[in-house]
């Protein structure tokens, strides 16, 4: 059965006593609402994960390395090794802190830094690794979509991205679906468009690697998910989760969420 997982990426944002209320915040939300997260047969409990800015990694981790109902990850890696990157951070480093996630390919890494496939590709298997779990972001610009492109772009950036690894490899990744046009515009893809491209997503998975595989990976909403569209859009069947972006910077919005990708079973 694959996980349901809510992931909350606070982007470049926060002072330290900001991400500390924030923190502290969702951790006192989760503490006093301990029966949203106890496993049990049949249970749709989700798992939380939060990547905060590099610099406060080591500090969220620290927070919650009590509670199992949440994991820390970064927002980015290299796609090398070790070297001379002044400025840059290494899937190692990560996982050395104790982190246990990597956000790859997200939109903004796309296109404001112009990261292609190939090298996201390079970013993940050095993710699998030094055992983080990759979430691989895919999706469409605005005009690919209007131009009935939008199923081909992101079999695309999959099949280039992820679909050339062996199947416990695959596995081990998650996918979020980022309609770009929708990212930090207010906009929403309708629940029938989160919903048709998330089953487009799994049956190219299934066509790669089998039912089993295509029915174990999880795949997110990534495109300006809320407190007030989650419920819509985590009652579609495909759809796992969510990859939240400033929901996920306000206590109240990103446990509400939580509580919604609960209910949605």
């Amino acid at each position: 059965m694959r996980k349901k997982i809510v992931a909350g990426n606070w982007k470049m944002n926060l002072s330290l006593e900001e991400a500390k209320t924030l923190g502290d915040g969702l951790k006192a939300e989760m503490d006093q609402n301990k029966e949203l997260f106890v496993d049990g047969a049949g249970s749709n409990t989700p798992e939380v994960v939060i990547f905060p800015p590099y610099v406060y990694l080591t500090g969220m981790i620290d927070l919650f390395k009590h509670h199992d109902g949440v994991s820390v990850g970064a927002q980015n890696c290299h796609h090398e090794e070790s070297g001379a990157f002044t400025g840059e951070v290494a899937a190692s480093m990560i996982r050395s802190v104790g982190a246990s996630h990597v956000i790859i390919g997200h939109s903004e890494r796309r296109s404001q830094f112009g990261e292609g496939d190939k090298l996201l590709a390079e970013k993940l298997k050095l993710a699998l690794k030094n055992d983080l779990t990759p979430v691989y972001c895919c999706g469409e610009q605005l005009p690919e979509r209007e131009a009935g492109q939008h199923f081909q772009v992101v079999a695309d950036q999959l099949e280039q991205g992820v679909l050339w690894m062996e199947k416990d490899q695959a596995e081990r990744v998650v996918i979020a679906y980022e309609p770009v046009w929708a990212i930090g515009t207010g906009k929403t893809a309708s629940p029938d468009q989160a919903q048709e491209m998330h089953a487009h997503i799994r049956k190219l998975i299934r066509d790669s690697y089998g039912e089993q595989v295509a029915e174990n990976i999880s795949i997110l909403y990534g495109g300006s998910c809320n407190a007030k569209n989650a419920g819509e859009l985590f009652a579609n069947p495909d759809v796992d989760g969510g990859l939240i972006g400033g929901a996920s910077l306000k206590v109240e919005d990103f446990f509400t969420i939580i509580k919604r990708r609960k209910e949605n079973g």
